[in-house]
């Protein structure tokens, strides 16, 4: 399952140490020699199995697992607690930090150095630079990847495409030609949740597709403001707005996972979403390839947007604690554990060079293309979840987006306006 929480900006990370002081104390308390306490909130379902692999991992090597789950919220109660604990003097050995975040968090000075850990396991060798570099501050590993997971995914009823007389598409030409004859044979043709986070996972889809990685780069990493006012992000927006139409009067509000359901269920056609999607119909009984298809977002099919999960790494005292917290970070980037972990988590290795013998053809399909897209330059952080721009700037950007999706009168270029003015939020 995808994890959605609000990434602590520099200025909320002094102001969240001051408020949340006072729970400090409920967590205070020694750790015993070679423990190491990981703060994390997955709590349920393959996620938790995923954690667990990992606690097995570090208790081979000798060292103690305390765990630290904090559930609810999507980790916004976890990064409540997580500043409690920093303000204190009593971080955790490791804590689920992800995308520009990490750096947020190195700049307040709380995160330890681990390149003699990176280096001595070869992370650059073993990392595109660009994951690596997400990992990094000024140039020194401060956190670790878990995972990658594909953000630009097309899944598909192919019993329903059947019924339909349709083909699944691979252009937003034939998206729309598909999307009509689900229309006219009676079910929802786009599964969609009226949730800015699942608006803008459309439109980053959208925006790579027509516009390719260099134009993606460009207006959603970088923030350019030619390229965010430019004939082809009207386009981008114009298509995206098109596809409203084909999801249904309900969609407003509707969690992702429902969505998925919904073409499981066979009521509808197909869903841009994340591989996350992927463990709802395997949980359903359902084979990809025959019950489900997989196929990149229309028009992505040479590019990838990634969303990875990782743990930065705090600043310890205690000697046996750093030697744990090392290991921790020696043992996720290993073999054994990236498979197994994303076996139950269904992503896929962040470690490239991988056996996939293991995997379901979906999670081939993705490591192969995460491989190529990392050497042709076309792999791009995903903008929707929390991996490409600092948190003011995308929170401000999505609820762009999504008053674009939700106003009907409003024009694609009044909204490349908003959007533009929205990228310029610190």
């Amino acid at each position: 399952m995808m994890m959605k929480y609000k990434q602590p900006r520099r200025a909320a990370l002094r102001h969240g140490f001051l408020a949340a002081a006072s729970i400090a104390a409920l967590f205070a308390g020694s750790a015993n020699a070679g423990e190491i306490e990981v703060l994390h909130w997955w709590t349920s379902g393959g996620e938790a199995k995923a954690a667990t692999a990992l606690k097995l991992s570090l208790q081979k090597s000798g060292h103690r697992w305390r765990d630290f789950a904090v559930a609810g919220g999507g980790g916004d109660s976890a990064m409540t607690v997580l500043k409690s604990r920093v303000v204190s003097g009593n971080a955790p050995s490791a804590a689920q930090i992800k995308g520009p975040s990490i750096q947020e968090w190195a700049r307040e000075g709380v995160l330890a150095n681990i390149d003699d850990v990176a280096k001595a396991e070869k992370w650059d060798e073993l990392l595109p630079p660009v994951v690596s570099d997400i990992m990094k501050y000024k140039g020194n590993y401060v956190a670790v990847p878990v995972n990658v997971h594909r953000v630009n995914w097309l899944w598909t009823n192919p019993a329903v495409f059947a019924k339909a007389g349709a083909k699944v598409p691979t252009t937003w030409d034939e998206f729309f030609t598909a999307a009509d004859a689900l229309k006219k044979a009676g079910v929802v043709p786009v599964a969609h949740g009226g949730q800015n986070w699942q608006d803008f996972t459309t439109f980053e889809a959208v925006a790579l597709g027509i516009g390719g990685a260099d134009f993606y780069k460009k207006a959603l990493v970088q923030l350019d403001q030619g390229s965010l006012k430019s004939p082809t992000m009207e386009k981008v927006l114009t298509t995206f707005k098109r596809i409203k139409d084909y999801t249904d009067k309900n969609a407003a509000g509707r969690d992702w996972n429902l969505a998925t359901a919904m073409v499981i269920k066979g009521e509808a056609g197909m869903q841009i979403m994340g591989d996350w999607a992927k463990g709802e119909f395997l949980a359903a009984g359902k084979a990809p390839g025959k019950d489900f298809g997989c196929t990149p977002a229309p028009g992505t099919a040479k590019s990838y947007t990634f969303n990875i999960d990782s743990f930065a790494m705090f600043q310890l005292k205690d000697d046996s604690k750093i030697a744990a917290q090392k290991e921790l970070a020696k043992q996720i980037m290993a073999p054994e554990f990236q498979s197994v972990f994303n076996l139950n988590k269904g992503s896929i290795p962040v470690r490239l060079g991988m056996p996939m013998d293991r995997f379901d053809d979906c999670a081939k399909t993705s490591a192969k293309d995460f491989v190529d897209t990392a050497k042709s330059g076309t792999l791009v952080p995903s903008i929707a979840h929390g991996m490409a721009v600092p948190s003011a700037a995308e929170g401000a950007i999505k609820d762009a987006v999504s008053q674009f999706w939700n106003t009907d009168k409003m024009t694609a270029q009044e909204a490349m306006d908003k959007i533009a003015s929205a990228a310029k939020t610190k």
